[in-house]
């Protein structure tokens, strides 16, 4: 056994049993290739690397080799290797990827020229109309050209799935291994939610006290960044999330607005055109109330110090009037089990939603957790596991 089959699917298996090609050419980023091969094999797919003669000399065809467990073709023979994979066959492959895509390369597989094994892989592959995607990487000042930016145009007209680079110090850099990762997941993966455009509100509002000082509620942010992440991952038509004051990460692919307090969040609600979601999951942890904001800062030293707060209006119920015939999916987070039930279902018909997905306090910051799922019919599910497998239960709830 070869070392890369120790680390096939050992992150998921999104990409179990799908096969791609790694066109690979002569840029410096193909330095990057190694980690990015193992990344996608992490994720279950078999990586057959293809490269050009200029890119054999800035990565040696071994290193491809130990990365994927398979040679990398470095030229084409009787074989007719373009054919085997990505040809009119009984078993292409899944996905022509071409990581780092140079200018000069990018430029062919627009002119139908094919003179290295990877051009010649692109014309096979848009021929028979195997997925073909791109991850441009050159120097800024290539990448403005007028005539590659047309060509850009050109490619993504004709299919051609093109990963904008991330644009830094003058350079058109490939983005992070996850940001290519993602998107190939989201093409050749499960692709369960393609009709869905989904919102998630997620993570803390921080309401001032004074000028220095806020009261908010614990919020790890981990469920809605789960929620989002997912949702991409399985082919949604649009994902948006609106993420509040919480020191989860996001995606950088995901599309997010950020609000900080209830007002924020209530502000967005009452702008916002709801027609564009068919469904919407709120899981952020929004303030019951407000306080009374001082001017300036609250002197320290004080032997006591009183605040007064007055309750706050429920956004969801705001939200079920502004999106009448979405699928609204509320949380509710009580401290004893005991009453989790009771309450779940008293939003869920108080606010005409259509599921409430249901924890307690435990679950706070945790990377697993258990939760109830209760419908409009009173059916109640439990589920356990890691956060991105109950955010893949409650997506279901979508299908």
């Amino acid at each position: 056994m070869h070392p890369a089959d120790d680390l096939r699917g050992v992150t998921d298996t999104r990409l179990s049993g799908k096969r791609i090609v790694l066109g690979i050419t002569g840029s410096i980023a193909a330095v990057e290739c190694v980690k990015l091969a193992r990344g996608l094999i992490r994720h279950g797919a078999e990586v057959v690397p293809v490269m050009t003669p200029s890119a054999t000399r800035i990565l040696h065809p071994d290193a491809m080799e130990f990365a994927t467990g398979n040679p990398p073709i470095v030229e084409l023979t009787g074989q007719t290797e373009h054919v085997t994979y990505c040809g009119r066959v009984p078993d292409p492959v899944d996905l022509l990827l071409i990581s780092p895509c140079t200018a000069n390369t990018l430029s062919k597989i627009v002119h139908g020229i094919d003179d290295t094994p990877v051009t010649t892989f692109a014309t096979t592959a848009l021929g028979t109309g195997i997925p073909l995607m791109i991850v441009p990487a050159m120097h800024l000042s290539m990448y403005d050209h007028h005539v590659l930016q047309g060509n850009l145009r050109q490619c993504r007209k004709i299919g051609i799935h093109v990963i904008e680079p991330l644009i830094e110090q003058n350079k058109a850099k490939l983005p992070d291994h996850e940001y290519i990762i993602s998107h190939v997941i989201k093409t050749i993966g499960p692709r369960n939610l393609t009709e869905k455009s989904i919102l998630i509100i997620g993570g803390a509002t921080a309401e001032a006290v004074d000028d220095i000082r806020i009261i908010t509620n614990r919020s790890s942010g981990k469920t809605a960044t789960a929620l989002a992440r997912n949702a991409f991952l399985r082919a949604a038509k649009k994902v948006e999330l609106w993420y509040g004051q919480s020191p989860e990460p996001i995606s950088s692919y995901i599309e997010t607005r950020r609000f900080k307090s209830y007002d924020d969040l209530n502000r967005l609600i009452q702008e916002a055109d709801f027609s564009r979601f068919d469904s919407i999951i709120l899981c952020a942890s929004i303030s019951d109330y407000l306080p009374e904001k001082r001017k300036g800062k609250i002197p320290s030293g004080q032997s006591h110090l009183s605040l007064t707060l007055a309750p706050t209006q429920k956004l969801i119920t705001l939200l079920r009037k502004k999106a009448p015939t979405a699928t609204l999916v509320g949380f509710k987070v009580e401290d004893m089990k005991e009453k989790l039930q009771a309450e779940a279902y008293e939003l869920l018909k108080k606010n005409n939603l259509n599921y409430v997905v249901a924890n307690t306090v435990a679950a706070f910051g945790t990377s697993a957790t258990a939760i109830l799922i209760i419908d409009a019919s009173h059916t109640t599910k439990e589920f356990k596991g890691t956060k991105d497998d109950l955010a893949n239960h409650v997506l279901d709830l979508l299908t």
